[in-house]
């Protein structure tokens, strides 16, 4: 991805004084310079991702006016650098600027962040963002000919508005993954326009962008919120074990040396600091690509790439295969008559490098059941240590361990069996029917959204041979979903306590849950069971789409109601509207039918 024009280069004195990670050892220059070029480089797209996703509402014209400001901004850093204003990090300077254009804080209502300064403003602006876009218009697709017209006419404008509208839309979705996904639109952009049948060829090459980009922004907003609500242990057990995994030959202490940069990079990412994000991510990957020998095997093309393909490959790159020497069981952190010593000296490196060991003789599982192996085993030694003798104790904890997946295992199995006896749409009204039940409170929209994803997550992987790490890392993302990036979201006292107690068995917490008691429906409308012609001339998926909110709201308003009776109403209620709308007095025999449902 080349430089706008439109942008120049708005950040350049920021990327030359900001109170970034600076480069500590002679061989992090170079990568340094790279990145901080690519920054340069970039500087556009850096600067509507950042003011899109912290202020949505904000027109794209509204966008162009900041930018003029901070060319501004940038020509008066250039010319006296020591000015007091020119010593602020990119991301202060970037939220004053916001702050400082006349009416945008009232029209957008954050009014409420510029009053504050430093940490406390930069995690309102945070706190501002709205992970339902609902209140959004819908995204604008032009006809084949005219996006290969607009592009032609203004690359930059062209980009520059879809690097606008994706980001707003994905608020909590890391620069460098946007950055990734404008660059693969951009190509494609450049595929299709040259074929004869663009239509098909945007429809057939757009979609794994856009698969990618939920994909990447999902679990990016999982892991920020596990951040956030359980505080940065958790979130160094989700890299342990990802990492862990994914180079099983990588040492301890290596491992170690890589998490430190991981772990401040998560932070300003996750904040929405477009700028130390970039910067640490390639500062992980220059990590990685410089160790090569003692980290992976599966990487060297990667590391051969461009910042920011580089790092989106590395992250997307097969898991090294395991060591030959590598045996499935670590004897030493279960039958060692030592352990409970070695657990006090430094318990958060015991239980890392148990998480490690774990992990990366166990490939096949899943990122949440690692991380339930290792709440099983923190527990265990809890007990045991208080024993007269741990040893015996915590010697049968493999058998602990077994258990705890086989229920996990078991779960998926029965998710995989429903999903093959319902089908898409069968298991869509089962997971509709009970996720309202669970969280009423929801909106519409959302919950359909939910349900599409259990959906998809289990069409996905059922058919997989690594089904069950596939179902539970993917399901598990959807309820990251439900339960939302903000540690101060609320949904009902049994959601919040399942979203809120324990990351590791969020999933198992939640298939305990019944129809949520503390719920009180609306009144029915007369009108609830009227079928309105207009749906007879929809097409086939605005129809479906119109059949789904009415399964929700149906079950909004009788919750009470045992599954099999709603999923029986509701197949009612289908079937008339076939037979209503293929009959030749449609209108007739919606009134007609109406009585029958409507009782």
């Amino acid at each position: 991805m080349k430089q706008l024009n439109l942008a120049g280069i708005v950040f350049f004195s920021l990327f030359l004084i900001a109170s970034l990670i600076l480069p500590t050892k002679p061989q992090d220059v170079d990568d340094f310079s790279v990145t901080q070029k690519f920054i340069e480089e970039n500087a556009g797209y850096l600067t509507i991702i950042a003011f899109a996703q912290y202020v949505q509402e904000a027109t794209f014209e509204e966008v162009q006016m900041l930018m003029k400001d901070m060319l501004e901004y940038k020509d008066k850093c250039l010319a006296d650098k020591t000015l007091p204003e020119c010593a602020e990090t990119a991301n202060n300077i970037l939220q004053e600027k916001i702050c400082a254009m006349e009416g945008l804080s009232q029209r957008h209502n954050f009014s409420h962040c510029c009053s504050k300064v430093d940490f406390e403003r930069r995690l309102c602006f945070f706190y501002n963002k709205k992970a339902d876009v609902g209140f959004l218009p819908p995204f604008l697709t032009l006809d084949p000919e005219e996006k290969c017209q607009a592009y032609k006419n203004s690359r930059d404008s062209f980009l520059n508005h879809y690097i606008y509208e994706v980001a707003r839309r994905n608020p909590f979705a890391f620069a460098p993954t946007l950055l990734t996904v404008a660059a693969q639109f951009e190509e494609l952009t450049n595929r299709c326009c040259e074929e004869q049948h663009k239509a098909s060829c945007f429809g057939v090459r757009a979609a794994p962008v856009t698969q990618y980009l939920k994909a990447m922004s999902s679990y990016q907003k999982n892991v920020c919120g596990a951040f956030l609500k359980f505080g940065s242990n958790v979130l160094n057990s989700i890299n342990i074990a990802v990492l862990s995994q994914k180079f099983p030959k990588i040492g301890f202490k290596e491992l170690t040396s890589l998490l430190e940069d991981v772990s401040s990079t998560y932070d300003g990412c996750c904040e929405g600091d477009v700028v130390h994000c970039t910067y640490g991510m390639g500062k992980i990957m220059s990590h990685i690509c410089s160790k090569q020998d003692s980290i992976s095997s599966k990487i060297k093309e990667c590391c051969e790439k461009k910042i920011p393909e580089r790092g989106e490959c590395i992250i997307n790159s097969n898991k090294d295969d395991r060591p030959k020497d590598l045996s499935l069981r670590e004897a030493k952190l279960t039958d060692n008559e030592n352990l409970c010593e070695e657990r006090d000296t430094d318990p958060d490196n015991f239980f890392a490098a148990f998480l490690y060991e774990y992990a990366r003789r166990h490939q096949d599982l899943s990122i949440v059941e690692l991380l339930r192996i290792a709440e099983v085993y923190k527990n265990l030694m809890e007990n045991c240590c208080s024993t007269e003798n741990p040893l015996n104790c915590y010697h049968s904890v493999e058998e602990k361990f077994n258990e705890t997946t086989e229920k996990s295992l078991k779960m998926v199995q029965q998710e995989c069996k429903r999903f093959q006896n319902l089908g898409k749409d069968g298991l869509k009204y089962h997971y509709l029917i009970k996720l309202t039940k669970t969280a009423p409170q929801l909106s519409t929209e959302e919950l359909l959204s939910l349900g599409q994803e259990m959906v998809m997550a289990l069409s996905t992987c059922c058919t997989l041979s690594e089904e069950f790490a596939c179902v539970d890392n993917l399901m598990d993302l959807v309820l990251g979903e439900l339960c939302g990036i903000k540690e101060n979201r609320t949904i009902n006292p049994a959601v919040d306590h399942c979203c809120q107690t324990n990351f590791a068995f969020r999933r198992p917490c939640f298939e305990g849950l019944k129809a949520d008691q503390t719920y009180v429906p609306p009144p029915t409308s007369q009108d609830f069971f009227a079928f309105p012609l207009d749906w007879c001339q929809d097409q086939k998926e605005e129809l479906q789409r119109k059949k789904d909110r009415f399964l929700v709201n149906l079950v909004k308003l009788k919750p009470e109601l045992p599954d099999e009776e709603l999923q029986s109403l509701f197949t009612n209620f289908t079937d008339t509207l076939e037979k209503c709308c293929n009959a030749k007095g449609p209108e007739a025999c919606f009134n007609q039918e109406h009585l029958k449902i409507g009782d």
